[in-house]
């Protein structure tokens, strides 16, 4: 696997003085899927792998890393497995991840799933475009022959969109905005978590955050954002990602007539306000 290179992004940093007087770096990066130059999950297949982009990290190394993938239609794995455990979210099409002897279990665009390591199992998409979100803890993430097989302990899950649970508030988030809701996926030991959230059609507002690691995909609908940082409006469509690290108030806007939904990794609360 080689690693995507080049991706155009557009990047402001800047400096504050924190009350002690010492320097705190707050740092900013957008990346609008219209911009992301795709390679190969798989590139000694070509054009019979999964299309790949690193959204952020390296897939190839030992780090944590987000990545789009994207499936043609009637693309079915064969069984194998992972060395590594990963996250899945669909953002378009309809996709099945479960055991190889498992029915078909389509799963469309909200939808949410975890692959442990070790597991043996079976990808298929089903509709002529399919994309997902997929993240690791750590890397490389590398295919392997089912025979290689084991049982880290970790199980399965599938959560189909309409299955979800949204509420108004929680530990996590705090909701000061009418109509937004948020739901939990997952949380770790190393206090990283891992949540959803949806801006109603007309939503005009601000998520800020604090956090050492902020990130975060639009998954359906469309938004504009700018940021201190970056005062120029972009448009994000699903796939586009934003990262933050250090005080930021990310500024968006849902100026559609559907709500859009935002999957956002962090090390900390953050707002919707």
């Amino acid at each position: 696997m080689t690693r995507l290179l080049n991706i155009p992004t557009f990047l402001l940093v800047s400096a504050i003085l924190a009350p002690s007087v010492l320097a705190e770096t707050t740092t900013s990066k957008v990346v609008a899927a219209n911009d992301i130059k795709w390679g190969y999950l798989n590139p000694l297949r070509g054009d019979k792998s999964p299309g790949a982009a690193d959204l952020w990290g390296n897939r190839t190394t030992d780090t944590a890393t987000g990545m789009l993938v994207r499936f043609k239609k009637g693309f079915e794995s064969p069984p194998h497995i992972h060395n590594i455990t990963y996250r899945g979210i669909v953002i378009e099409g309809l996709m099945h991840n479960d055991d190889p002897t498992a029915a078909k279990m389509w799963m469309p665009a909200g939808s949410f799933w975890t692959q442990p390591a070790g597991e043996d199992h079976t990808t298929a998409a089903n509709t002529e475009t399919n994309l997902i979100y997929l993240e690791i803890d750590s890397g490389p993430y590398l295919v392997k022959p089912s025979k290689e097989g084991f049982d880290n302990g970790e199980r399965p899950l599938n959560l189909h969109r309409d299955n979800m649970v949204w509420l108004n508030n929680s530990a996590l988030v705090d909701i000061k905005a009418h109509d937004v809701k948020l739901t939990t996926l997952w949380e770790s030991t190393a206090d990283m978590n891992g949540s959803m959230i949806k801006l109603p059609a007309g939503f005009e507002g601000k998520i800020t955050t604090n956090a050492s690691e902020f990130r975060a995909v639009v998954i359906a609908g469309s938004v504009d954002y700018k940021s201190k940082a970056n005062k120029t409006v972009q448009h994000l469509s699903p796939g586009s990602y934003v990262e933050s690290s250090g005080k930021m108030s990310h500024e968006i806007t849902n100026s559609s007539n559907t709500e859009s939904t935002i999957y956002i990794r962090t090390n900390s609360k953050y707002q919707v306000k």
